[in-house]
């Protein structure tokens, strides 16, 4: 941690938590909860989100997600998200450039020489 009091792994998702919840929906439609026991089991506990509906929100805003039905159980609402195909090809145009930005960083500090 820094002098801002923010790690890199906290920066890494809040950046990255947009494509994981994407990626999700690719496979199918998920309501919130479906959503980060996902993340956390194909993770292996490491990535977790604290904010996920703020998330849905602005993906749902943007056009990228949407409202596939919901759902009333135990008084209870329950919302299943579905990915457009507007965030199908915003998704794979992130994903590209994840990749590439991904690959100049490991060009610039190299796998032997990240510190351990």
């Amino acid at each position: 941690m820094g002098d801002t009091g923010h790690s890199v792994e906290a920066y890494y998702k809040r950046a990255t938590s947009p494509l994981v919840v994407l990626h999700l929906l690719e496979g199918r439609t998920m309501y919130g909860y479906q959503i980060s026991q996902a993340m956390k089991e194909k993770s292996g506990g490491k990535f977790t989100i604290a904010v996920l509906y703020p998330i849905l929100y602005r993906l749902e805003e943007q056009g990228y997600i949407r409202v596939a039905r919901t759902e009333v159980t135990n008084n209870r609402a329950r919302s299943y998200y579905a990915i457009t195909e507007e965030g199908r090809q915003y998704l794979r145009q992130s994903m590209a450039e994840y990749r590439a930005i991904h690959q100049a960083f490991m060009d610039i500090v190299g796998e032997g020489n990240i510190v351990k």
